[in-house]
């Protein structure tokens, strides 16, 4: 039979190897490209999607970034933020099935941004805006398949899809289309006026908040760990002494 400190050391590995897991899986997940907010409203109107884009590589900066819009199911009346240093591309598409609205008919969409000129250094990220007039509003989801080029000439692409509930390696940005606009979910934010910049500083508020509540969640589920452990040995102290002889 093995001592009780030998069982108190293999718990308290156990629980530093699970908190080292969860730290790693965290730092993989935020490493993929992504869209924010991950939900809006079917047919919401007015609204903005920020692609959020990390540069996951130790030494390659990211030189070009590639987002593809659906055009079965079409994001209407998309207008690209300026972004310093980044010079923006819109490609538009002919739609196979043209989208009737209050203004007339749609007949062609953007259906690929291309940012180019700037440069995204390792260990940073870069958020790029893109406002929209109309989400479709008979669909649930909205995948947005992104490819990222780096100064080494590597290219990852974020395209792949999610099946049976497991992320690939290489997830595409997907985002969920709820309730119908006007059943008070996923409210459209505010569109930015062409020209104008989004405040940096909120733009770091927002970095920070997402990063400080990861990180809160990560350190409970480790003090929760080593807390248990803790009380396992105290137990198994108590044990021990009351059956030591005098």
């Amino acid at each position: 039979m093995l001592p009780i400190r030998t069982y108190v050391r293999r718990g308290v590995v156990v629980t530093a190897a699970a908190a080292v897991g969860l730290l790693a899986a965290a730092g993989a997940s935020s490493a993929h490209v992504r869209v924010h907010p991950d939900s809006y409203a079917r047919g919401a109107a007015d609204g903005v999607l920020t692609f959020r884009v990390p540069n996951e590589m130790d030494d390659a900066r990211t030189t070009k970034v590639q987002v593809f819009l659906p055009t079965d199911d079409p994001v209407l009346g998309v207008l690209v933020r300026p972004q310093d240093g980044w010079a923006p591309t819109v490609t538009h598409t002919k739609l196979k099935t043209p989208v009737k609205t209050d203004d007339g008919v749609i007949t062609d969409a953007v259906s690929e941004i291309s940012w180019t000129g700037g440069t995204i250094g390792p260990g940073r990220y870069e958020d790029f805006d893109v406002a929209f007039g109309r989400l479709p509003d008979h669909t649930g989801r909205l995948t947005f398949k992104a490819l990222q080029t780096y100064s080494d000439g590597m290219i990852t692409r974020w395209i792949e899809e999610a099946q049976s509930g497991q992320e690939p390696e290489n997830p595409a940005p997907v985002l969920r289309l709820t309730a119908t606009a006007g059943e008070g979910q996923g409210s459209a934010r505010t569109v930015p006026v062409a020209g104008s910049k989004t405040s940096g500083s909120a733009k770091q508020t927002a970095s920070a908040d997402d990063s400080t509540a990861r990180a809160l969640g990560i350190s409970g589920l480790v003090v929760g760990g080593l807390g248990l452990a803790a009380a396992a040995a105290a137990v198994m102290r108590a044990r021990a002494a009351a059956v030591r002889p005098e």
